[in-house]
């Protein structure tokens, strides 16, 4: 980078800094840990010479944190996929089942939210259509952080959840679904080719919850890519321009997604391990009636206290799934 000449050429000039940046993020919490591993090889060569209690327990919260780190650092290796650096935009759609199912669209929303807020990662909502009386018919989230689509891949397909219906007069147990697609956040150094004249683009009222408008111009963005059917919408921003452009980021992204599924479909890499993302196929189940249960069907991982894991905390499912996904990836 200090070389003669490095800034000429501004778009390499970045890519090299992204690129000595991600390495950067690699190396330095390596050395860190090294670091403190060693300052613990020198607390227990003090401790074998004489007793400390105080010394023994801060060798004890050291040890603890190290392991911690070193987990994080492992399942951090995990990410070896092209795409898992990436930024991630997520997708959440009811199925059916009208209020019930919109309902549980909406704390799906609410549990990656917590998860990324868990994680320092920012959350903008790209675009929300709320239901009629209760949760959403639809969300699209753009999570912003280092390697959140490497993580939050391993939540893309059906969501099924089972409850005493809060909606249901006579308190009967219901059971809803909701379908999770996850995208790697195109960035400008992927180039995806658009043809303008494969886009139906429309405009209409933003609205918020409630059903009040949020302004009286037709500032929200539908764009539909008739060749693949693919459908985007963003109603984020105040001005039409912004929104169409955040809604073609959108659609790059999902565009990326497709050739990379048709991609796989053609060498058949990993096919075991995919999901179908249909209704009845769903990769995990939240049980809140008889008992609490989460149970994630492609690992088998199983954790009782399904309200935390609604609270954001998905690290255990996401590790386990990595896991599975990086030994059959390795087979």
């Amino acid at each position: 980078m200090a070389e003669p000449g490095f800034w000429d050429k501004q778009e390499k000039a970045r890519d090299t800094i992204r690129e000595a940046n991600r390495i950067k993020a690699w190396v330095e919490p390596w050395t860190e840990l090294r670091r403190r591993a060693d300052d613990l090889g020198a607390m227990a060569e003090l401790l074998e010479e004489e007793s400390d209690a105080e010394l023994l327990a801060e060798w004890e919260r050291s040890l603890e944190a190290l392991t911690t780190g070193v987990e994080a650092l492992e399942l951090k290796t995990m990410l070896q996929g092209e795409d898992d650096h990436l930024e991630a935009i997520v997708t959440i759609h009811p199925g059916a089942g009208g209020t019930e199912s919109q309902d549980w669209a909406e704390m799906l929303m609410r549990m990656y939210t917590r998860w990324a807020e868990r994680h320092d990662f920012e959350v903008d909502i790209l675009d929300i259509q709320p239901g009629e009386e209760a949760g959403i018919k639809s969300v699209t989230l753009e999570i912003k952080g280092e390697s959140a689509y490497g993580y939050l891949k391993a939540e893309a397909g059906v969501h099924r959840l089972v409850r005493i219906s809060p909606f249901d007069a006579q308190s009967r147990r219901h059971t809803s679904f909701a379908s999770v697609f996850v995208y790697p956040l195109v960035d400008d150094s992927i180039e995806i080719d658009i043809d303008e004249g494969d886009l139906r683009i429309d405009t209409y009222r933003a609205s918020g919850a409630g059903g009040q408008h949020v302004n009286k111009t037709d500032s929200a963005v539908r764009i539909t890519h008739e060749p693949t059917g693919i459908v985007v919408a963003c109603q984020q921003e105040r001005s039409q321009f912004k929104n169409k452009a955040t809604a073609m980021k959108m659609l790059r992204a999902a565009l990326y997604q497709h050739a990379l599924e048709a991609r796989e479909k053609e060498r058949e890499v990993l096919e075991a391990t995919k999901t179908e993302i249909a209704w009845g196929q769903q990769i995990r189940s939240y049980v809140f009636q008889p008992y609490t249960m989460v149970n994630d069907h492609r690992t088998e991982l199983k954790v009782g206290d399904v309200h935390r894991v609604m609270d954001g905390d998905l690290d255990p499912f996401i590790e386990a799934y990595l896991k599975q996904f990086g030994a059959a990836s390795a087979a």
